[in-house]
């Protein structure tokens, strides 16, 4: 099994979400790249769905283009550059089949999520964005509703 870890927090997520009665959820991938995270989040949502009856919507969020310039010291631009990671957009979608990928800054796309997109409740979040800047602007989606997250 790829990311097990990943399978568990999904997994834990939707036993909660349905002991709230919720029929539905979210999952988030902060930093897609290549999407190998969302391919295996897909195959573990597709058996974790059929196992206990609950729908599972997955958003990757990405710039598409590779990590932007560094904004801070802390984003190691000693070792980090401008550029890495850029995705084949093309390629990506082409071996996705549930998930969606939101491209753009995640400073902007994090903040517009539930106005754009009305998720079920997020019941868990990966990040991967390298950034300590880009990390920082993507926990602002902490500051979404309550109704649009699992309590814990």
């Amino acid at each position: 099994m790829d990311r097990p870890y990943y399978a568990y927090t999904v997994y834990q997520a939707a036993l909660q979400a349905i002991q709230l009665g919720h029929k539905r959820m979210s999952i988030i991938e902060f930093g897609v790249a290549g999407g190998n995270g969302l391919v295996c989040l897909e195959k573990h949502v597709k058996k974790i769905s059929e196992k206990l009856g609950i729908h599972i919507s997955i958003y990757g969020f990405d710039t598409g283009e590779g990590l932007p310039p560094p904004q801070d010291y802390r984003d190691l631009p000693y070792h980090w550059k401008a550029g890495f990671f850029r995705m084949d957009k093309e390629a990506l979608l082409a071996k996705l089949s549930k998930a969606k990928v939101i491209f753009g800054d995640v400073a902007q796309t994090a903040l517009h999520f539930t106005r754009d997109y009305n998720p079920a409740p997020i019941g868990a979040i990966f990040h991967d964005l390298d950034f300590y800047s880009s990390t920082m602007d993507a926990l602002k989606i902490l500051e979404i509703p309550a109704a649009y997250r699992l309590p814990r």
